[in-house]
C-alpha cells in the first residue's frame, strides 16, 4: 500500500505536534506513530518547560546554566537559538492562553529545578505538563493532518539522487510505503535499551537506528543522561519523580533519613543530574536504600498529583514521607546530527526532539530543556519547510540490495541488563570492550537484510544499533564528561574539549565539529547551507 503525503511525521511527542499544527495550515501531512500518542516521553514530562518569563531572570542566566550543566560539550550557536528563540515562542503561548499553573495573582508559578540559578520553570496541571502540552497542540491538529497509529518506520526510503522521499512501515495491516517531499523523525530517545529506564519500552531509539542506515551522520552517542529519582518498587524502575519534587524542598536520604547529598555538591539536591544520580548509584552499590524524603513539602498531593498517583498504583505509603528511588536511564543527549532547522545530512531528512542531536544539550542536559527543545526547533523547521515549498519531483527509489544476513543478537532482556551493567553511570573499559565483541559489527548492522522480519525482530535489530553505536563512541571518549563516569579515566581531559564522534555509512571519526565544512570558498560553510 502507498500513500504520497507532502510531508511525514514519524513520531508524535512534542516536536512532531508543534510542526504538524504548523506545517497543517499549509501542506496534507501524514503523521506515523509507532503506538498511541500518549505513549511519548513528551506525554509522559512531569516537571515542565524552562523559559525565561520573569523579570529577575535572563536568557544569559538560562544559556549560562545550560552550558554549565552541559560540561561546555555544546554548539554554542544552537544554544542560543534554543534559549532566546525558545523564549519568545513560549511567551507567545503564554499570550495564547495555554493552561498553565498560575499564583493568586495569574502570573505564571514558576519552579526550581537541578542546576538552574532561577526560579523559570513553567509547569501545568501540578506534575502533568507534558499531557497538558500534548493535549493543548492536539487540540489544534487541522483535518490535513492524518495520525497513523500503532505502525513501526523500519527502512527510510532514498531516491537515485541521495534524497529521502519516504519511508516503510509494519503495522496491523501489513507493510505501508510512504512518500513525501519532507521526511521528518521525532521519534524520541533510546531510553529503553536499559533494563531500569524511565521511558515508555517502545522508546527503542528506531529512529538514530534508521537514520544510521540512510548513511546519515550520527553523534554523541556516549551521552546518556540517568535520571537520579525513578520510583523503585520490588526490585523495578515503575516511573518516574519528578526533579520539581526536590525544587519543592525534597531530599535525597538513605534509609536513617541522613542526607545523601550533604558534603558532595555545594547545589546539594539541586545539584545537576549527574552528580545526582552518580551519588545514589554509590549508595546502592554498597548495598544501601535510596529515597526522596517529602516531609517538608506541605500538600505534596495537590502539588504532584501523577506523583502521588503512581505512589499509591505501588503500594508507596507517602503518610511516612519517604519515596523509594533509584537511578536508571532517562535522556539521550545524542542522535541524529541536525542544524537548527532539523537539516541532517541527507536532503530532505529532519531530525527534531531527542532524536536529534544538535548540540544543545552538552554531555548531560539541564533539567526541563527537552520540552523547550521540541516546541523550539519543531517551530522552526517548520517554518524552513513553509518556505521551502514541495519541489521534490524525482520518487525512483535506490534499491540498496541489503543482502548480509541477520547476525546473531542478544534476547530484549539480555540487551537491556547488559546495557544497565556494562553502559549505565559508572563504565570500565574492559566490560565495554567485551560488550563490543559480543555485538554484531556496525557494517554487518548496516547491510543487515530486514524483509520478512516482524514487529518485534525488527525492534531488536534497532536496539542493537543503537547500541553498538553507544558503546563505540563509549570506548572512543577516554575521559568523563557529563552524564557518565570512566573508572579509568575519572577525570575531564581537555583534548577532549570540542571533540565530537561521528558515525556515517558505517564509519566513526573525531572531528572538531558537530558539523562538516567546506573550505572551498574562502570561509567555512555548513553542508546544510
Amino acid at each position: 500500500m502507498d500513500v504520497m503525503t507532502d510531508v511525514l511525521i514519524i513520531g508524535s511527542g512534542i516536536a512532531a505536534l508543534q510542526a504538524a499544527r504548523l506545517l497543517g495550515e499549509h501542506f496534507q501531512v501524514q503523521i506515523v506513530t509507532k503506538s498511541s500518542v500518549k505513549m511519548s516521553s513528551s506525554y509522559r514530562a512531569q516537571g515542565g518547560i524552562a523559559a525565561v518569563t520573569s523579570q529577575e531572570d535572563h536568557p544569559k542566566f538560562h544559556i549560562a546554566d545550560t552550558l554549565t550543566a552541559g560540561e561546555f560539550h555544546h554548539e554554542r550557536r544552537n544554544v542560543e537559538v534554543l534559549i532566546k528563540n525558545g523564549t519568545d515562542i513560549m511567551r507567545d503561548f503564554l499570550k495564547e492562553g495555554i493552561p498553565i499553573d498560575r499564583q493568586a495573582d495569574g502570573s505564571p508559578a514558576l519552579g526550581l529545578e537541578g542546576a538552574h540559578s532561577h526560579h523559570r520553570i513553567l509547569h501545568a496541571g501540578g506534575d502533568r505538563t507534558g499531557q497538558v502540552m500534548i493535549d493543548y497542540l492536539l487540540d489544534q491538529l487541522t483535518s490535513t493532518i492524518v495520525v497513523n497509529y500503532y505502525e513501526m518506520a523500519y527502512e527510510l526510503l532514498l531516491n537515485t539522487n541521495g534524497d529521502c522521499v519516504g519511508v516503510l512501515t509494519k503495522g496491523a495491516k501489513g507493510t505501508k510505503r510512504y512518500l513525501a517531499h519532507h521526511i521528518i523523525l521525532a521519534t524520541g530517545g533510546a531510553g529503553a535499551l536499559y533494563s531500569c529506564t524511565s521511558n515508555f519500552a517502545t522508546n527503542t531509539g528506531d529512529g538514530i537506528a534508521l537514520a544510521y542506515r540512510a548513511g546519515a551522520a550520527i553523534s554523541d552517542m556516549e551521552f546518556m543522561q540517568f535520571h537520579p529519582s525513578l520510583l523503585w518498587c520490588k526490585g523495578e524502575a515503575k516511573g518516574l519523580v519528578s526533579e520539581a519534587v526536590r525544587g519543592a524542598g525534597g531530599i535525597f536520604v538513605d534509609a536513617h533519613r541522613h542526607p545523601i547529598m550533604k558534603g558532595i555538591h555545594e547545589q546539594l539536591d539541586l545539584a545537576p543530574r549527574h552528580v545526582t544520580a552518580h551519588a545514589l548509584f554509590d549508595k546502592r552499590a554498597a548495598g544501601q536504600e535510596t529515597f526522596i524524603d517529602i516531609s517538608n513539602i506541605e500538600h505534596f498531593e495537590e502539588k504532584f498529583p501523577t506523583i502521588a498517583q503512581l505512589c499509591y498504583d505501588n503500594n508507596v505509603n507517602l503518610q511516612n514521607g519517604l519515596i523509594p528511588v533509584a537511578p536508571g536511564s532517562h535522556f539521550l543527549m545524542g542522535g541524529v546530527v541536525a542544524d537548527d532547522k532539523g537539516r541532517t545530512s541527507i536532503s530532505n531528512l529532519y531530525a527534531i526532539g531527542e532524536v536529534a542531536c544538535t548540540g544543545v544539550h552538552g554531555a548531560n542536559r539541564l533539567a526541563s530543556n527537552s520540552l523547550l527543545e521540541g516546541i523550539t526547533f519543531g517551530q522552526r523547521m517548520a517554518q524552513y519547510i513553509i518556505q521551502t515549498g514541495c519541489k521534490q519531483e524525482n520518487f525512483l527509489i535506490d534499491d540498496k540490495h541489503h543482502q548480509q544476513s541477520m547476525p546473531s543478537l542478544f534476547t530484549k532482556d539480555q540487551l537491556q541488563q547488559t546495557m544497565m551493567h556494562t553502559l549505565g553511570i559508572v563504565r570500565n573499559p574492559i566490560d565495554m570492550q567485551q560488550f563490543v565483541q559480543q555485538l554484531p559489527s556496525l557494517q554487518i548492522l548496516l547491510h543487515a537484510d530486514l524483509d520478512g522480519l516482524n514487529r518485534q525482530e525488527l525492534e531488536l535489530y534497532m536496539m542493537h544499533t543503537v547500541a553498538t553505536l553507544m558503546v563505540h563512541a563509549a570506548i572512543t571518549r577516554t575521559e568523563t564528561r557529563g552524564a557518565h563516569i570512566r573508572t579509568d579515566k575519572p577525570q575531564n581531559d581537555r583534548r577532549w574539549v570540542n571533540r565530537w564522534i561521528i558515525f556515517r555509512q558505517g564509519q566513526m571519526k573525531v572531528r572538531n565539529s558537530l558539523y562538516e565544512y567546506h573550505q572551498t570558498r574562502g570561509n567555512a560553510q555548513a553542508i546544510f547551507q
